[in-house]
């Protein structure tokens, strides 16, 4: 009778050590095992906002390339310099279901960094999933995803008081001409175009690699 329990909890173990990454946690390990299983959950059942687009083609009441954002080692990046360029700008997480995108991400900026730009920024607005400092988020995005684009300080990007000038901008209808939607979860994406006009809103649910996003950056 204790055969089949005791099967099972092999069977367990060994799963458990055969997804198990070098330099990741369990939970970072699972998760990104897991990852293709919450895609599909997504695409079964889509949210309303997992796709809000541009389509008036309204243009910002205050420039795009007035913003600067700190890398996470501490530069001011000037938004003017992306003129001319598609800029992707991403909220990350390294605990997240979603962390997996990573992975896409930095296939999309490689595929198309010549005409690309992509920013991501790190926060702990949901369910405390990125807890890290600046460096440690650095070092598990580099070590474990191979990611070249740049990183941003640690903010928040969910609206509140403290919201990172760049998530106010995307976020603010009054500021970018058209667009409320905040992020959903981690890893919401933001497409602002070559002359600094925000495209569109892609939640989590979106794949970097997906048909969507190819259609606002070009195959």
């Amino acid at each position: 009778m204790m055969r089949k329990p005791l099967l099972v909890f092999i069977v367990i173990i060994a799963v458990l050590f055969l997804i198990k990454q070098k330099n990741m946690t369990w939970r970072q390990s699972f998760l990104k095992a897991v990852y293709p299983l919450i895609m599909l959950k997504g695409k079964l059942f889509p949210g309303k906002n997992d796709l809000v687009l541009n389509n008036q083609n309204a243009e910002p009441a205050v420039s795009f390339y007035s913003l600067t954002a700190i890398t996470n080692t501490g530069d001011t990046i000037k938004f003017d310099q992306f003129k001319g360029k598609k800029v992707l700008i991403v909220n990350t997480a390294s605990n997240c279901g979603f962390t997996a995108q990573y992975d896409e991400l930095e296939k999309l900026y490689q595929q198309h960094k010549e005409k690309l730009v992509m920013l991501a920024f790190p926060a702990n607005d949901f369910k405390q999933q990125e807890k890290s400092d600046d460096k440690t988020i650095a070092q598990f995005c580099r070590i474990n995803y191979g990611i070249s684009f740049p990183i941003m300080r640690k903010s928040q990007v969910v609206k509140d008081p403290e919201q990172n000038a760049v998530f106010q901008w995307l976020t603010d209808p009054g500021k970018n001409g058209w667009c409320a939607q905040a992020p959903l979860w981690n890893f919401g994406k933001y497409v602002v175009d070559e002359k600094g006009v925000l495209t569109g809103f892609f939640s989590q649910n979106i794949s970097p690699l997906g048909q969507d996003l190819k259609k606002v950056i070009g195959n």
